[in-house]
């Protein structure tokens, strides 16, 4: 028995699901009384986004073992998927209360939390499992995020400072040190950095070494320098990914064909809740600072960046073959139901707000659903310079999503895809969606706030200018960034390197992006 699981594992692992699949099925039929074949079964489905079967699986799998820390993470991340957001928030705390001394079991609720929005939860867990494991420095980088994301920059770079003081080859805790704040003259990690790229060589860096060196030349004033850091930690994350722009094109050439003139000709009643603000538009378009503006509002609550969307468009297209078959499906979808299984998700998720934020950039993939689904949603899209947009995509190391985003003709191309779903949207949303440009807030944050706040039915709010004061969690990009003061250096800062960028300007001309 324990080598046909390894087996079947093994299947899973190397995608082979067909193979799989039939294994996990004897296995349950064989060992009903067991949870590692309804495990293996619940991750099965999950690669098939079959969430309702995941989520069979892992009640299954719990039956078998309640006491399986395992099976009890697999069955809250199944709920999770199932919208199911209520219940996975109540398991995560049973696990905290009945495992509160135990540092890793902490660290994975923290995790749970944070997938969750869940911030302060996850905060907590996350500096409890750092003094329960002191010497886990995964334990430690990860209180340094919870950290940053609740606001305290100083503790997090203290707890990065000592991690990478105690493992340093830990490159991705050095970018994430980089970032916290403006680095100085005098208060640099420059001679640390330098150091680890000697003893590797270029070739060799890992791409967040790059992206740390990068960062703390391109704060003292190495624009040349800071451009040939990023590029070579781009061509490095480019190399172990497997992305096709092309991909990511054609289907959002699908998306506007499902949810065409006939899709918004349909009467659909939506499901009736006044709570989402949508902020959308490419990442590092300015998308982080409209949540922090918009959220200092005494109204609105920030959910910050949630799947909870995507998640809820895959539950209604249901099983699909592939990515042009579930987008005709999810056209084809209840709507009602669609929006209902959205906002019931992030009130789980602990959304206790009037009105909640959610700033997901790629959700602007998804706007012809949202039109029909939450009627009285609004969208406020940001745009920004294409080519400022460009350049501070390919000089940000995203923990994860946007494969686009590191490589200058892959940019341009999905920049243009970009631009001509947008058309399509606003071509038959009208007055739906409001676009603000990052240039106009740099340059009139009262005036575009105010502009803001009324198309989102809020009266004036003193505290939306004072958006560094915002309290609110944020663990995006810009997470450190959002609590100073608005800076407007960085509109213009790629006519530094216009020669550098050239093929992303050849690329945005072909696509013709102005």
């Amino acid at each position: 028995m324990a080598a046909a699981i390894a087996q079947a594992d093994q299947l899973l692992r190397r995608g082979r699901r067909g193979e799989a699949a039939q294994h996990i099925q004897a296995l349950q039929a064989a060992a009903p009384e067991r949870a590692e074949p309804w495990l293996l079964g619940a991750r099965l489905a999950q690669m098939e986004s079959d969430f309702p079967a995941m989520l069979a699986a892992a009640r299954r799998g719990v039956e078998a073992a309640p006491q399986n820390l395992t099976a009890a993470f697999i069955l809250i991340e199944a709920q999770i998927m199932c919208g199911e957001t209520a219940a996975a928030r109540a398991g995560l705390a049973e696990l905290e209360r009945a495992h509160g001394g135990d540092g890793l079991v902490l660290r994975r609720v923290a995790e749970s939390y944070t997938h969750l929005g869940q911030h302060a939860d996850a905060d907590r867990c996350a500096q409890a499992a750092s003094v329960l494991r002191p010497d886990d420095l995964d334990g430690q980088f990860q209180a340094a995020s919870c950290a940053l994301a609740m606001g305290r920059l100083e503790q997090a770079e203290q707890l990065l400072d000592d991690a990478i003081a105690r493992r340093p080859t830990d490159f991705d805790a050095m970018y994430n040190r980089a970032t916290l704040r403006r680095q100085t003259r005098a208060r640099n990690h420059l001679p640390q950095l330098n150091a680890a790229m000697a003893r590797l060589g270029a070739e060799r860096a890992p791409p967040a070494l790059h992206y740390a060196l990068g960062k703390e030349l391109e704060d003292l004033g190495d624009a040349a320098g800071a451009l040939a850091a990023y590029a070579r930690g781009a061509a490095a994350r480019k190399r172990a990914l497997s992305y096709d722009a092309s991909v990511d094109v054609e289907a959002m050439r699908a998306i506007e064909a499902a949810f065409g003139a006939t899709f918004f000709a349909q009467r659909q009643a939506g499901f009736e809740d006044e709570a989402p603000i949508f902020v959308v538009g490419l990442p590092r378009s300015g998308t982080t600072l409209v949540d922090r503006i918009l959220s200092a509002h005494r109204d609105v609550e920030s959910r910050g960046e949630l799947n909870e969307l995507a998640l809820a468009v895959t539950r209604a297209a249901g099983r699909s073959a592939g990515k042009s078959e579930r987008i005709a499906r999810a056209a084809a979808a209840n709507m009602t139901a669609l929006g209902e299984s959205y906002c019931r998700a992030v009130r789980g998720a602990g959304a206790t707000g009037r009105i909640f934020l959610d700033k997901t950039p790629l959700n602007f993939l998804y706007l012809g659903a949202i039109a029909k689904a939450l009627p009285n949603a609004k969208i406020v899209h940001l745009t920004r310079h294409p080519m400022a947009s460009g350049y501070a995509m390919l000089k940000t190391l995203f923990r994860m999503g946007y494969p686009f985003s590191y490589d200058q003709a892959d940019i341009g191309r999905y920049i243009g895809g970009y631009r001509r779903l947008m058309r399509h949207w606003r071509a038959h949303m009208g007055e739906r969606i409001l676009d603000v440009a990052y240039e106009d807030i740099v340059a009139d944050i009262e005036g575009q706030t105010r502009r803001m706040l009324t198309f989102c039915g809020l009266d004036w709010d003193a505290a939306c200018v004072s958006f560094h004061e915002n309290r609110q969690p944020s663990t995006t990009a810009s997470a450190a960034q959002v609590r100073q003061p608005l800076y407007g250096g960085s509109v213009s800062q790629w006519r530094t390197h216009e020669a550098s960028l050239a093929p992303l300007a050849h690329v945005l001309a072909q696509e013709g992006v102005s």
